[in-house]
């Protein structure tokens, strides 16, 4: 059986310390649920705050690099793959997880967003604010959720993947 992969999108080095808390909490109940944690792979921001909190918790940590190499990649990261292709990478990780939980917003985060949704990949943003919400939904208001802990994203996960089947559709 296929593990499922929650990605866990938010800031790197602007990422704040709630973000980074609410990342490393998502990685290790995303790892105790039986899921495995898809991020950028670097270690700053939520990016290597949701890898550790998923190694913390004995899950599966994959990471999608922008570089050509793997130099700047998160130790918590047990699978690194070099793409070397910069910011297209994001295109990568909205195609390759079955859901996302977003942990705060910048340029970089929002194309992982946009894209996930695209892709009809379901989305949920964690303590967003209503302009953000908004602006999501508008995008594509069937895959687009809102969550204020940690918790209750996990509990959306469950009932999104409970309810949706099949590799085209939203798990």
């Amino acid at each position: 059986m296929r593990r499922i992969l929650i990605g866990v999108l938010g800031p790197g080095e602007g990422a704040g310390q709630r973000e980074m808390d609410d990342a490393t909490l998502i990685g290790e109940l995303v790892a105790n649920a039986g899921w495995a944690v898809l991020t950028g792979g670097r270690v700053a921001g939520v990016m290597g705050a949701a890898a550790k909190g998923a190694r913390a918790a004995g899950g599966l940590t994959i990471g999608i690099l922008p570089s050509h190499d793997t130099l700047g990649a998160s130790p918590a990261v047990d699978v690194v793959l070099a793409t070397g292709l910069g910011e297209a990478r994001n295109a990568v990780i909205a195609l390759s997880a079955n859901a996302f939980v977003v942990c705060g917003m910048n340029a970089g985060t929002a194309s992982e967003v946009a894209l996930a949704l695209r892709a009809k990949k379901p989305v949920i943003l964690l303590r967003c604010d209503e302009i953000t919400a908004k602006f999501f939904r508008g995008l594509d208001a069937d895959f687009v959720r809102v969550a204020m802990s940690a918790g209750e994203a996990i509990e959306m996960l469950r009932g999104l993947l409970l309810s949706h089947s099949g590799p085209r559709k939203a798990v």
